[in-house]
């Protein structure tokens, strides 16, 4: 099924890419469009999880790098069955996360800096599973290469206008297909985007509490990260906001048109089917069981200077060394 999905999402992609090359340049632009978009597909398939982490200028780090981080990362992989995905971080103030790669096996997870600073252990565990259960669904192939295409588009709509419009470019419509071209090709690639992300971010939502085992965890998580991102901007989203429903929520601020790409779920809506799923007992939430709270022993916690911290305390962190802040 996520095969035909995928392929759909390309051609739609692909017909859209070509639709604005035919606004912008006539025949000859279709054709020189649907070249593009053919080497686009081919290349991003291998290549669009790079592409991404490269947007977000996302820095690889292993066990000797990130020991606390990396070794969550790695026990919420075993919970999942999965193979260990790379994991890298940003260097933003914004708390925030995703996955990319086209399969289990070249996955990756890439959080922020803010992230690993602001929410605690637990709340740390319950995203990064969030990231891992799209990884399990192999959503990241879709999305990933969703905001790769979506980005070309939106970009060469932003360039309409510098090449568009004239006479000698065999373009049928004139100025008139150019600004037709600008204004609804970036919004016909959002809507694409958006009809398989909402589903997804309430599967990975529900798949990802199963993982580190209290839903109660990403619920507390989503409601800091959705405070966060109103208030502080990430740059890097901001200039490329087609990869914006790669986050488990919306990076951008919505100061300008590009909110128009907020492809996720109300937040509200989110929390409050986890919340229901934690008050149904749909998962246990046995601290002998649950990742944040078994990789921190009892005596370890004494020693941190924390007494019985529960999932929704600050307290229940590790004091902020190294890549936690």
């Amino acid at each position: 099924m996520n095969v035909i999905k995928t392929g759909m999402l390309l051609a739609a992609l692909t017909a859209l890419f070509m639709g604005v090359g035919y606004m912008i340049g006539g025949s000859s632009g279709v054709f020189v469009a649907f070249l593009v978009a053919a080497g686009m597909n081919l290349v991003s398939y291998w290549n669009a999880d790079k592409f991404v982490l490269r947007m977000h200028r996302a820095r690889e780090v292993d066990a000797a790098a990130a020991p606390e981080f990396h070794a969550l990362v790695a026990e919420l992989a075993a919970r999942a069955g999965l193979p260990m995905p790379k994991v890298y971080l940003i260097d933003d103030a914004q708390p925030n996360a995703f996955a990319t790669g086209r399969n289990p096996r070249n996955a990756a997870v890439a959080a922020t800096t803010g992230l690993i600073s602001q929410l605690s252990r637990e709340e740390i565990a319950a995203v990064m599973a969030h990231e891992l259960a799209h990884v399990k669904n192999r959503d990241t192939l879709i999305m990933t290469v969703a905001a790769t295409i979506g980005g070309a588009i939106s970009m060469l709509a932003n360039f309409a206008f510098f090449f568009g419009g004239h006479r000698d470019n065999n373009n049928p419509f004139g100025i008139l297909g150019v600004i037709l071209a600008a204004v609804t090709a970036p919004l016909a690639a959002m809507l694409i985007q958006m009809a398989i992300s909402r589903t997804r971010e309430y599967s990975a939502d529900r798949d990802g509490a199963a993982i580190c085992g209290n839903p109660a965890w990403l619920a507390s998580a989503l409601a800091k990260i959705a405070g966060a991102a109103g208030r502080v901007p990430m740059l890097s989203a901001e200039r490329n906001p087609a990869t914006a429903p790669l986050f488990i929520i919306n990076p951008l601020t919505g100061a300008g048109m590009d909110n128009l790409f907020s492809t996720h779920p109300a937040t509200e809506n989110r929390i409050a089917a986890l919340q229901a799923m934690a008050a149904s007992g749909g998962l246990a939430a046995t601290a002998g069981r649950n990742v944040g709270v078994e990789a921190i022993s009892p005596s370890r916690r004494r020693s941190e200077g924390s007494a019985a911290p529960g999932p929704w305390s600050r307290a229940g962190s590790l004091k902020r060394r190294g890549p936690w802040g």
